[in-house]
């Protein structure tokens, strides 16, 4: 089998390395508009072979890699690929994805998300166990064929991921709390930090909750404007319902009414028990 990959960086490269480690008998080639990645993901052997777009296309499936505005353009290019190619996209967001699809297509295109990744990016960030153990949510299935559904869950089950299945809508709204929120709060705590008299003297005293925070403020900054982009509504909707519990901390702290307090924490504790 010859699976093709879009997109070198960390979500691309780290798929290469799982799947010939996976699958008996893949070949994974690569294409990736920055020559940069091309060469380091062939020198790190993420992929076996750097392939025109063209040469990418005759794979038995695609893999797209990249932002979602990207997917949504690349689709184009990839409207005359055989009925038997399987294209999966791992974009962060599924509902315009899925709208845009062309007809042509969309048997073929296999809506996944996987909820893996580090606030690492790039070829060299790649490495072989992202995906094992984490969920990969596969959308709108009644699209596809019978075939291409069949392939992307072989794929999924051989680098050991929990598969859910959950329509487009559904996905972006959820993934706006649980992925999307998380990533604007953690650059909204490292900014406010920032813009303080003496960041310095305040991160001299930076522990494990700090950190924890703030570790994916380090994440991509073209990928992460690029999903907020693609799931403002969502994301605005989710942000409100952190600024109403932020006026309510807020409040009861200055009305120092500890005992809402406790119990507004309290009930913060029980989500670890849904975990």
């Amino acid at each position: 089998m010859i699976v093709g990959i879009v997109g070198l960086g960390l979500m691309g490269g780290s798929l290469g390395l799982a799947l010939k480690k996976a699958i008996d008998n893949v070949k994974i080639v690569g294409f990736d508009h920055n020559q940069q990645h091309c060469d380091q993901a062939r020198a790190l052997g993420l992929i076996d072979e750097i392939v025109t777009f063209d040469m990418l296309k005759k794979s038995d499936v695609i893999i797209l890699a990249i932002p979602v505005i990207g997917i949504i353009q690349i689709f184009e290019d990839l409207k005359d690929v055989s009925k038997d190619t399987t294209i999966i996209d791992l974009g962060s967001t599924k509902e315009k994805i899925v709208a845009f699809t062309p007809k042509v297509i969309e048997a073929n295109v296999i809506a996944a998300h996987p909820m893996a990744g580090i606030e690492k990016f790039g070829p060299h960030a790649a490495f072989e166990d992202l995906y094992a153990g984490s969920v990969v949510v596969l959308c709108d299935l009644q699209r596809n064929s019978a075939l291409h559904k069949n392939r992307a869950i072989e794929i999924f089950e051989a680098l050991k991921m929990q598969i859910a299945y959950m329509n487009s809508k559904d996905h972006d709204q959820h993934a706006a709390y649980i992925s999307h929120l998380p990533h604007a709060i953690s650059y909204a705590l490292a900014n406010s930090v920032l813009k303080q008299e003496d960041p310095k003297s305040i991160l001299a005293l930076a522990a494990g909750g700090f950190k924890d925070m703030s570790r994916i403020a380090k994440s991509s900054p073209n990928m992460w404007s690029d999903i907020f982009e693609q799931n403002s509504t969502n994301l605005l909707n989710a942000i409100e319902s952190f600024e109403f519990e932020l006026a309510e901390v807020k409040k009861m702290i200055k009305n120092k009414d500890n005992e809402a307090l406790k119990e507004w924490m309290k009930i913060a504790t029980t989500l670890h028990k849904i975990l």
